[in-house]
């Protein structure tokens, strides 16, 4: 009893503390928007001050439009001499817009906010995950389950209240692309896939924005200027898009957290460079950044392309954009959603679920996990064999072997009553392990359907996701 009566205590207080979180969060959230209101309308009232007294021939106290305020904040900025007074009141002047609150928007939007951007614009339709934090530094463990716009607007706020937050609580598409990026000066693509990239690109030459455009994935990143000063598009350099093989996402392959950070850090100051007029934008140049060797290399790129279909002398794109659909085009989708592969018949699948009962069961059988072998390391199921699917040809044998063992221990069966299965983390590669295991004669393979994913899901919920 007594300890039943502990647990009930437990289950109460992480009740009370999540209880808490949330109202903290919330209330959070809501002093920062009040700040902001409050600072603006003191800004306004500055304003209105400076506009009825007259000062000098330049309208101003001090001969420019910074407050004492925007001095003292900004006051290591104006420091630079090639920064200055007219590159900070530029870039109050300016207005940038973040696609993507995400590893890349993160970094971007933190340093846009605090170095005085007057109007910052993010758009993102997802929400903040726990497999996000690690690189996606804006957002905080109170806010999982919530809004990364609304998350990072409230982080933005909390850094600097004097300038104006645009939330955009959608994704990005040709339906509303135009109307929102007419309204600012300049873009930052943070998106992660192959779509959303040409899009981006695409309105941007439409609409005459300069792009800032940066990938990261893995242990490697890269970054560059679009459209700028007659420079090329995203489209002159990639008039074809890339294999979908190629596009890997980081929910896929991988990614150390810093390096988005290094990325987006980077894209912030190609932003803060074209908005303050000062410095040479990284146009008809492209940044590659090795993280594993610390090498920054910087390489020239083609310039604008004559027969680009965005930019070039006889654009197509120009009336044919809202109807574009660029998922056909990059074949890969928009969403961030996993691939879902239907390769086989229901015949060659099992659930996660009749799985577990052949487990129960004891059934015997031979279990193959055809992921890399990092992954395998990182969780698996009991007596899981690994052999991953770039070598599943070469290691049939093995298969064989394993069949053979486990016929020997049950003395009473017959080679065809042992059970072959093959899993893999979301059930594509399983499948076209099975694929192949038919063609090599291995007729009774099976595919447990949605991989590891699905036994953590419907089987055992304590099992590590990924």
């Amino acid at each position: 009893m007594e300890s039943n009566g502990g647990v009930d205590e437990s289950s109460r207080l992480l009740r009370e503390l999540q209880s808490l979180k949330d109202s903290k969060r919330d209330i959070e959230a809501r002093i920062s928007v009040i700040e902001s209101q409050l600072q603006q309308i003191k800004s306004s009232q500055q304003s209105n001050k400076k506009s009825s007294s007259d000062y000098s021939a330049g309208g101003s106290e001090f001969g420019h439009d910074l407050t004492p305020d925007m001095i003292y904040r900004y006051s290591r900025q104006l420091l630079l001499p090639s920064f200055g007074v007219q590159g900070q009141s530029n870039l109050l002047n300016s207005s940038i817009l973040v696609i993507g609150a995400g590893g890349l928007g993160s970094p971007a939007l933190l340093y846009l906010a605090a170095c005085g951007v007057g109007r910052l614009g993010m758009v993102d339709h997802d929400v903040v995950e726990l497999n996000n934090l690690h690189r996606q530094i804006i957002h905080g463990e109170s806010y999982i389950g919530r809004s990364k716009v609304e998350s990072a607007a409230a982080a933005c706020r909390s850094i600097n209240s004097t300038i104006e937050i645009v939330e955009h609580k959608e994704a990005l598409r040709t339906s509303n692309a135009l109307d929102i990026v007419s309204k600012y000066d300049i873009v930052i693509d943070a998106t992660d896939n192959a779509p959303s990239r040409y899009l981006i690109s695409d309105c941007c030459v439409l609409l005459g924005k300069p792009l800032v455009s940066g990938a990261a994935l893995g242990l490697e990143g890269q970054l560059a200027v679009y459209n700028y000063n007659g420079g090329p598009c995203y489209r002159c350099l990639f008039p074809t898009p890339p294999p979908t093989t190629a596009c890997q996402r980081c929910s896929d392959s991988g990614v150390l957290g810093v390096v988005p950070g290094v990325i987006g850090c980077l894209q912030a100051l190609e932003a803060i460079k074209l908005a303050s007029l000062v410095g040479e934008p990284l146009s008809e140049r492209m940044l590659l950044f090795d993280a594993l060797s610390a090498r920054i290399r910087i390489v020239k790129i083609r310039g604008r392309s004559l027969q680009c279909e965005a930019c070039g002398e006889n654009p197509t794109l120009t009336q044919q954009f809202q109807q574009f659909d660029y998922e056909k085009f990059t074949q890969s989708p928009l969403s961030s959603a996993p691939l879902s592969l239907k390769l086989l018949t229901s015949g060659s699948r099992i659930s996660s679920k009749e799985y577990d009962e052949l487990i129960k069961k004891g059934s015997p059988h031979v279990l193959i996990d055809v992921r890399p072998s990092h992954h395998h390391k990182i969780v698996s199921l009991p007596k899981s064999i690994n052999i991953p699917l770039a070598s599943l040809e070469f290691r049939l044998p093995e298969i064989s072997s394993q069949l053979k063992s486990v016929q020997e221990s049950n003395e009473t069966l017959n080679g065809s009553d042992v059970g072959l299965y093959v899993v893999c983390r979301r059930g594509n590669d399983s499948q076209r392990a099975v694929q192949l295991l038919h063609k090599m004669g291995f007729t009774s393979a099976k595919d447990i359907v949605g991989g590891l994913e699905s036994w953590a899901h419907d089987v055992d919920q304590r099992f590590p996701t990924y």
